[in-house]
């Protein structure tokens, strides 16, 4: 038997492992290339799944800023958040202030916000004592309602809708009681009832002018809140301003006669 010589061993050997090698790389960079392509492939679909879902949050809401309204004692501009054609935040950018204009302005605007919210309009009560800023902010305030609705936020798809969906809202009015005249100035008050309940109360006119004010903001909230929670005008009066409750209670009598009890 012929023994195979050394050499062509050694060059059978280097000849498998080079050819070993040459198939290793050929394999390896379409594995990487598989994978790689694979995982951007689902990066990509992750994405596009997050991506529409934070574009549609943040369209749901805007700000929406009115034109400034000059009073005599300063200047007042009205910025809303508004989600869904609905006024979710209102709040004053700028307010008198100075001197007495602080005290006022702090009473007035948290007030005129709250009413702003509430009502959906620019239809608010002024806030006894601060009648300028209550004035000024009521213009800007529509300014600021216009400016959504030509937006296309209308506020008042909401308003119907929830209407639809509720009978109380869609039986829901208000009404104004007489005018009653006190010593210290006329008393008038303003009702929203739905359901045969009262559900808001208050003053559109109160006593102003002197101490009267101090009077006037001490016991008209009171009042208020003693309406809604009783549903008739049997209210205690209030402490110190005794003509000014028993001016509401005449108001608030008419204006529940007039809503039919």
């Amino acid at each position: 038997m012929k023994k195979s010589h050394p050499i062509r061993r050694v060059l059978l050997a280097s000849a498998a492992t080079v050819s070993g090698i040459v198939l290793l790389l050929s394999l390896k960079p379409a594995t990487d290339s598989s994978s790689a392509s694979a995982q951007g492939a689902a990066q990509g679909a992750a994405a596009a799944q997050e991506s529409p879902q934070g574009g549609a949050a943040a369209a749901g809401t805007s700000t929406v800023t009115g034109a400034v309204a000059q009073t005599q004692y300063g200047v007042v501009q009205v910025r809303l958040t508004v989600a869904n054609g609905k006024i979710t935040k209102a709040e004053a950018v700028q307010a008198p202030k100075g001197g007495t204009s602080d005290q006022k302005t702090a009473l007035s605007v948290p007030k005129l916000n709250q009413e702003a919210v509430a009502t959906q309009s620019a239809d608010i009560t002024s806030v006894s004592g601060a009648s300028y800023t209550s004035a000024g902010y009521k213009q800007s305030l529509q300014s600021a309602i216009d400016k959504m609705k030509a937006a296309g936020a209308n506020t008042a798809a909401p308003s119907q809708s929830s209407a639809a969906g509720s009978g109380q809202a869609a039986q829901a009015k208000t009404v104004t009681g007489d005018v009653v005249t006190t010593e210290y100035g006329p008393v008038q008050v303003r009702i929203t009832v739905a359901g045969g309940k009262i559900t808001k109360a208050d003053a559109v006119q109160a006593p102003s002018g002197g101490t009267s004010d101090q009077k006037t903001a001490l016991a008209v909230p009171k009042l208020n809140q003693e309406a809604v929670a009783a549903g008739n005008a049997n209210i205690d009066s209030v402490s110190g301003a005794s003509y000014t409750s028993g001016g509401y209670k005449k108001s608030l009598q008419s204006a529940l006669d007039k809503a039919g009890g």
